[in-house]
């Protein structure tokens, strides 16, 4: 079985010859090496090219060591360029490779057509953008969306989507068979590759710290975190005299590694962003609920979790809204409350304010789900996607209910 991956092979077919480094960005084993050295690959031979002109190269194997070095790489590089001017490179795990910048500006200067892998946003992200001298172009991978994994397996949706809530979208996971074997692969991803990777790159000696404030933000997907009562916390409960600087520096670590991401909390009315506290969210579930060894998997966040990250697949900036507004209270007096909106994604000029319920049994519940969203005023569309709806429907209010199923297998259901 191959998961096809068609969302990211169009997006590196449209790029092609646009004289930019394309680089694919992402979490370690989403499928990245994948992507690139055999699906675009094999579109590439079936395409006109020959073997030859395609240039291989995985920086992190060990008979590839030599070649991180940059002078060692660039003549080699050179050389190929010599005898196929049209080479096309296709580099994997390119923050082994160092000064790796200016190499690709040199090989950019020679008409080099580069794709590439990396799995650090610190040394990626931010040298695409500033060191390629405005030719770098990223693109970020997801572990498998729903609506990929279903395309393979189309068997009972929602036992499939209850998996996926379980055990994400790796393509490694989502290959094995049994649960054992998923939970198996899980936690030696977590613990032989994502923190190892993480504590060797930031050479990080001491990691009870890390390993307490991993479980505390996986613990608290969906909740809002604040690095100053984090550090408290840890004073009174782990007896650790870790800051909230280190706190963030941490943070800032398990987010160059693509583990998770952070979602600002955004002032709907006031259109300005808040400083703290923020939320977190995993890129991956499955690594989620293998670092709290399955203990704690709630539909309620979980659910929140995925909508997020399809939100983000799709390219739309999330925030978490927040909608201020003065209460009448039973005293007649007036208080100043804080009403959520759980995510605000933007793309361009649209705009969709989305509550995530995994379950509405009353109208009760659905009358607090939507309640900042009639606070809000203007007329961008409102969302509410729940796990059970028997079909995309508008309220007397504008409001737009769907099920999870409606929103992760259509790619425009936002649209409806």
């Amino acid at each position: 079985m191959e998961f096809k991956r068609q969302f990211y092979l169009d997006e590196l077919i449209r790029k092609q010859h646009n004289g930019f480094v394309k680089v694919v960005t992402g979490l370690r084993r989403c499928g990245k090496s994948y992507l690139l050295r055999t699906i675009f690959k094999k579109y590439l031979l079936e395409h006109g090219l020959s073997p030859e002109q395609i240039v291989e190269m995985a920086f992190d194997e060990r008979d590839n060591k030599r070649f991180r070095d940059p002078d060692v790489f660039y003549e080699f590089a050179k050389g190929k360029l010599e005898q196929h001017p049209d080479s096309i490179f296709l580099l994997d795990e390119i923050q082994l490779l160092g000064d790796f910048e200016s190499v690709f500006n040199g090989l950019l200067g020679r008409n080099a057509e580069i794709y590439a892998t990396g799995s650090n946003a610190k040394f990626l992200s931010k040298d695409i953008i500033t060191e390629f001298r405005g030719r770098g172009d990223e693109i970020h991978m997801t572990p498998l969306t729903f609506a990929e994994l279903f395309a393979e397996f189309h068997d009972d949706r929602e036992k499939r989507f209850h998996d996926y809530m379980l055990y994400g979208g790796l393509p490694l996971v989502a290959l094995a068979d049994l649960p054992e074997d998923k939970i198996s692969i899980l936690n030696s991803l977590y613990t032989e590759t994502y923190l190892r990777d993480i504590t060797d790159r930031n050479k990080i000696r001491k990691t009870a710290d890390l390993e307490n404030l991993l479980d505390i933000l996986s613990s608290n997907i969906g909740c809002l975190v604040n690095p100053d009562k984090l550090e408290k916390m840890f004073r009174s409960v782990k007896k650790s005299k870790i800051t909230s600087d280190t706190i963030t520096k941490y943070i800032s670590y398990l987010e160059d590694a693509y583990l998770l991401e952070e979602a600002r909390r955004y002032d709907v009315k006031g259109n300005a962003y808040l400083k703290s506290p923020m939320k977190y969210y995993y890129s991956d579930l499955g690594l989620r609920n293998a670092r709290l060894k399955f203990r704690q998997v709630e539909e309620t966040h979980s659910m929140e979790n995925i909508i997020y990250n399809e939100l983000r697949h799709r390219k739309y900036n999330v925030d978490i809204g927040q909608v201020s507004v003065n209460e009448k209270n039973a005293s007649g007096t007036y208080s100043r409350k804080q009403l959520e909106v759980d995510f605000v994604a933007n793309k361009g000029s649209k705009r969709y304010y989305i509550q995530s319920a995994y379950m509405i049994p009353d109208e009760e519940k659905r009358e607090q789900e939507i309640r900042s969203l009639l606070k809000i005023g203007d007329s961008f569309k409102k969302i509410v996607i729940t796990s059970h709806a028997p079909a995309p429907l508008y309220d007397d209010h504008g409001i737009l209910t769907m099920s999870i199923y409606d929103f992760l297998l259509n790619p425009d259901s936002l649209e409806y």
